[in-house]
């Protein structure tokens, strides 16, 4: 993949360098970085953390459990299958020593173990804290032993009825070749042998496989009994009729087992018909491409376990046992099926923005703009306005256009409806990127669906992933005035995650702003080369944004060199590039206090004395996926004082947001907007003592310290959605409640209990 040079920030005297360097004091044991790979396995660890933490519902600690499954199948489809692929190509050599420190057959030896720990962790997890107290709440997932009559004739009708119709048993031998398993596929392996005896005395084993229909529910709901809600996997149904599917064969053994395959794409731009084609084209590959991991019941033979490695060209490490369902994902769909409202967290709806009714004629967002920006925290505050600024812009005849970038979006979205609607009166652009990871099928549907409807819909630069959320309308206003107005983000315009994923939006007709949307747009639909300053004040990647951001590091350590005041508080959900990792390293040896809030990979090492001695990371798994980022820098005045820079975007500090996507960084102008998020958000996350984990110098992480009053981030942010009165007040450097501490534990109980 091309990568595009960055261009040197614009020289301006708020980013001046530093006019003195630190000496780099020697690395620490184990390395100035942490392994990538290790740091992603951390991060999975704290979701399976969630799942054990008996403060959650008891459903929705299975529905963590099911994330760990879902985020472990994307890291061995992707990352596992990638380093596998560059060894086995000598693409690096083994030998090679990566950023981390370690070689590739290091990384790997260090990643399969961890894997077979996590493996045997939520296994733990599973068999020995979640089904007992499953079944203490009336809930219980039953082998097919454990049926009661009136059951078995439940599923088995629904099995003649449902299921068999569905099923192709297939025999392995000279003229019925291994099926081709597709990746994720739930399969039944059998080992058989032939009851016809032949010259010899007795004939050969075979292995007989099943694939279990993904159209069916994995999960099958038993008649409710004396108020207990019972389940049976789908793979026991089939399993207790195997016998009428291999007829004429003795039934030696029987697993089930599951098959993950590289899912990496591969494209070559000169060879590209178009992408949409070669993305299409390359979907159907990743069914088919080798095998990674096999996942296999515990309890099956040996033979036929090793028939199924050999089959699959896997080594012995790549062959994963577990005594809990393989796939734990699928448990997603019990925490759907229980309908025990008891057992999750109480249903939550964030605060919708009221515009002004009392008006003669009702003032509308765009009304509403023209006086003042609007800042938006998801979920907290209801998506529902992004979704209205859209349909209204859709809706109103004075609108003259609509731009939109699309990452992820779900198809019945208000926000994708409205787009098509709005072709048939106004010129509507949309840049819809096809290579969103495992959501590229659907946005192959989204793009043709949107061109149908007379959408322009472009697939932003070729090699440059469009991530960046950005909509722009221009509108002919009241007074004859043609204004643009302009929705940036940290998140996809997607109204279904909205509900679970923390962002910011801000809704802005800012000139300096808008104009500078316009010119991203002409970017990502002609790449529009305009020089570096022209995206101002936006950071744009991959042209100007690290570079920027940089700068802005090295303006606050030479602020401490000089003994000016130097904070950066950075939240995001990664931290992997290593110049920025290096110039985070510095501002802490000039003595700027860093606090870094990641929530997932970290490769940066806190509390190295000498190196990072003022740098602190935390990371925060909870109800929501923290997924906003917000920067900000002190700028050589008070912490909270009037200098201090504030953005808000969708890039993280890793290298593929950097230089391989097209990302937009976009500044807090408004004076209120930009204390809100340093005083309602920021400093409510570094206070977290429920679910915050401090990472320490080794890079395993640690709770934090709990003290009074106790507070979870998210709990707090949810009362305060719904009593605006009860927020944090800042005492300088501390932070205090404001109601009484007694109070506030009782709102947080109950939070935490889901009543």
């Amino acid at each position: 993949m091309a990568v595009r040079k960055q261009t040197a920030p614009t020289k301006a005297p708020s980013r001046t360098a530093p006019r003195r360097s630190v000496k780099a004091p020697p690395a620490p044991p184990g390395g100035r970085l942490i392994d990538r790979d290790e740091s992603w396995l951390q991060f999975n660890s704290r979701v399976l953390e969630e799942a054990d933490d008996a403060s959650n519902p008891l459903l929705e600690r299975v529905k963590f459990l099911a994330i760990t499954a879902s985020n472990l199948d994307e890291f061995v489809e992707i990352r596992v299958a990638g380093v596998l692929q560059r060894l086995e190509e000598g693409l690096n050599l083994p030998h090679h020593v990566d950023a981390g420190g370690l070689t590739q057959n290091e990384r790997m030896q260090r990643v399969r173990d961890r894997l077979h720990q996590f493996n045997n962790d939520q296994a733990s997890c599973w068999n020995d804290r979640l089904v007992p107290e499953l079944k203490r709440a009336g809930i219980s997932v039953l082998a097919w032993k454990q049926l009661r009559k009136p059951d078995r004739e439940f599923v088995i009708k629904f099995f003649q009825e449902q299921v068999d119709p569905l099923l192709t048993p297939v025999t392995l031998d000279p003229s019925h070749p291994f099926p081709r398993v597709l990746n994720k596929a739930l399969c039944l392996a059998v080992l058989l042998r032939h009851k016809r005896k032949l010259k010899s005395g007795t004939s050969p084993k075979i292995l007989g496989v099943i694939t279990i229909p993904r159209s069916l529910p994995s999960l099958i709901a038993l008649p409710e009994h004396k108020g207990q809600r019972n389940f049976l996997l789908l793979e026991e149904l089939i399993e207790a009729h195997i016998d009428t599917m291999f007829r004429g064969y003795s039934i030696l053994n029987r697993t089930a087992f599951r098959v993950t395959r590289n899912s990496n794409l591969y494209m070559q731009e000169e060879e590209a018909r178009s992408l949409l084609e070669t993305v299409a084209e390359e979907l159907h590959n990743r069914r088919k491409g080798d095998a990674v991991r096999m996942e296999i019941d515990a309890f099956a033979s040996e033979e036929i376990a090793e028939r199924l490695r050999i089959n699959f060209e896997l080594e012995p490490w790549q062959v994963f046992r577990t005594s809990a369902p393989i796939n734990l994902s699928r448990l997603m769909s019990l925490y759907s099926a229980a309908k025990l409202p008891a057992l999750k967290f109480t249903e939550f709806h964030g605060r919708r923005l009221h515009l002004d009714q009392s008006t003669k004629p009702p003032t509308n967002i765009f009304a509403a703009l023209r006086n003042e920006d609007i800042l938006l925290h998801h979920p907290f505050d209801s998506y529902s306005t992004v979704e209205d600024f859209i349909a209204s812009a859709a809706a109103d005849d004075n609108v003259i256009s609509i731009k939109q970038t699309l990452y992820r979006t779900s198809a019945d979205s208000t926000i994708f409806s409205a787009l098509k609607a709005a072709a048939e009166t106004k010129d509507v652009t949309v840049v819809v990127e096809l290579m969103a990871r495992f959501d590229e099928a659907s946005n192959i549907r989204w793009a043709r669906e949107l061109e149908d409807a007379g959408v322009q819909v472009f697939h932003g630069i070729f090699g440059f992933k469009t991530h960046c959320k950005l909509a722009l309308i221009v509108r002919r206003d009241s007074d004859g005035i043609v204004r643009s107005y302009a929705h940036l983000g940290t998140g996809n315009y997607n109204p279904v995650t909205s509900r679970f994923y923390t962002d910011i939006s801000l809704l802005t007709a800012r000139p300096e702003l808008t104009d500078a949307v316009l010119r991203v747009f002409r970017y990502l639909t002609a790449d529009w080369e305009a020089g570096p300053n022209a995206y101002r004040p936006l950071l744009v990647a991959p042209v100007t944004l690290h570079s920027d951001l940089l700068a802005l590091i090295a303006r606050e350590a030479e602020h401490a060199l000089t003994g000016k005041p130097a904070r950066i508080i950075a939240k995001m959900n990664g931290l992997l590039d290593v110049p920025t990792i290096d110039a985070l390293y510095s501002a802490s040896q000039a003595g700027v206090e860093i606090d870094l809030i990641v929530r997932g990979m970290c490769a940066l090492r806190p509390g190295i004395p000498g190196l990072s001695d003022h740098i602190r990371v935390r990371s925060i798994i909870g109800r929501f996926l923290e997924h906003s980022r917000i920067f900000f820098f002190a700028n050589g005045g008070p912490d909270d004082g009037g200098q201090s820079e504030m953005f808000c975007g969708s890039a993280d500090w890793m290298t593929r947001n950097l230089y391989e996507r097209c990302e937009v960084v976009f500044p807090m102008v408004d004076p209120a907007l930009k204390r809100r998020l340093r005083e309602e958000i920021l400093d409510c996350y570094l206070r977290d003592n429920l679910k915050a984990r401090l990472m320490t110098p080794d890079g395993s992480y640690e709770r934090a310290p709990k003290s009074v009053p106790a507070l979870s981030a998210q709990q707090y942010l949810m009362e305060l959605s719904r009593s605006p009165e009860k927020r944090l007040t800042r005492d300088k450097t501390a932070v205090v409640e404001s109601t009484p501490a007694e109070e506030a534990e009782s709102v947080l109980s109950k939070e935490q209990s889901g009543l």
